[in-house]
């Protein structure tokens, strides 16, 4: 899949912006703080519905503007073509695919985008909600009931939270445990087996990235005691949850976490070594992806140069230019592993909110 156009108004620098892309490699090149990893910003909104940067959602917006839109025309691997437009105005958002108005989860099934940027070691050593969105956003697009299973547990989960709060008693908790258990083991089982799926994928691009470390593993803690059944723990853990007012056990609790026999815990890792392992992460779903779907993952690398060794640049280059996918890459100039001219590149100049070719 490739996005073959892009549109953009009002967001962070940009007013008015429509470009049309190639469907192989384009660099987007301009000095720092010219606009060239909102452009990447936008694309992923499309496929994930939230930023990849940290902060509130009208941050976003383009200052002293009401809010932002952006439009990405994607063409499938098969030739059909896709609309897609996500909005949020005035603190209402929505989506839109081929005109019509669709959910985010419609938006996000429609689209896939994956990117590694400088934020991307976060999913090693930031907080577990990070980890559980970059896995269940893989677990969405290759388990067709994923999402209504975690809408179905969501919802029993603040039932539950609700009524922990108010004190309520046994007969009152019971039946939105019995309901958070269906749900929760449900979830459970499709991380777990997607994270069998995604670990030798994982394990064969962390040899390359990462030799010096030995075997990588990826280990995933699923929110609960292992050999216990979630009604159980849950029927267990009532009385600490009433003392604390919320849920402690579950799949809202599941976490993951990589490993080497030279560095099992992520603690010993160096800030270079967690940058290789989340880029390996982010090269192993969109692997992952395309081994389920049939086709590649539109592959966005933020300012690739500063934050990889030239080592390391060429072996992306060379698992991008493999897979085939469409790349978007950003840099204060063209990454040296792009101007051997040995693959064709569109470039793009970027200044304060402008675009060039």
């Amino acid at each position: 899949m490739h996005l073959a156009e892009l549109r953009i108004q009002n967001l962070r620098l940009f007013s008015d912006l429509a470009t049309e892309l190639s469907p192989g490699w384009n660099a987007f090149v301009g000095a720092n703080g010219s606009g060239k990893t909102s452009l990447l910003e936008a694309a992923f909104l499309l496929s994930h519905g939230h930023s990849f940067r940290p902060g509130q959602r009208d941050v976003l917006s383009r200052i002293d503007s009401p809010g932002y839109s952006v439009f990405g025309r994607l063409v499938r691997a098969n030739g059909v073509e896709r609309r897609l437009g996500l909005s949020r105005i005035a603190g209402r958002v929505e989506a839109r695919v081929d005109g019509v108005a669709a959910g985010l989860g419609t938006l996000v099934e429609s689209c896939a985008i994956v990117c590694f940027e400088p934020g991307s070691h976060e999913l090693i050593i930031g907080p577990a909600e990070e980890r559980r969105r970059f896995l269940d956003w893989g677990v969405f697009h290759v388990e067709h009931d994923f999402l209504r299973q975690w809408r179905r547990y969501q919802r029993a989960l603040r039932q539950r939270n609700q009524a922990l709060r108010e004190g309520a008693g046994v007969d009152l908790l019971e039946p939105w445990e019995a309901e958070l258990a269906q749900a929760g083991t449900s979830l459970a089982a499709m991380r777990q087996a997607y994270a069998g799926r995604l670990s030798p994928i994982l394990g064969e691009l962390l040899g390359e990235f990462l030799s010096e470390l030995g075997q990588a593993s990826f280990v995933l803690n699923r929110g609960w005691k292992d050999g216990v059944d979630l009604a159980e723990a849950l029927a267990d853990g009532r009385d600490r949850d009433r003392e604390r007012g919320h849920t402690g056990r579950g799949p809202h609790r599941a976490d993951w976490s990589v490993g080497f026999e030279a560095a099992p815990r992520r603690e010993h890792l160096s800030r270079g070594q967690e940058k290789l392992c989340a880029l390996a992460l982010v090269l192993a779903q969109a692997r992952l992806y395309a081994e389920h779907v049939g086709e590649w993952p539109v592959l966005c690398f933020d300012d690739l140069a500063s934050e990889l060794d030239q080592t390391h640049q060429e072996l992306v280059v060379a698992v991008a230019a493999a897979s085939e996918a469409q790349v978007l890459v950003t840099g204060t100039e063209l990454p040296i592993s792009l101007k051997s001219g040995s693959r064709p590149v569109r470039v793009f100049h970027v200044e304060q909110g402008r675009i060039r070719a």
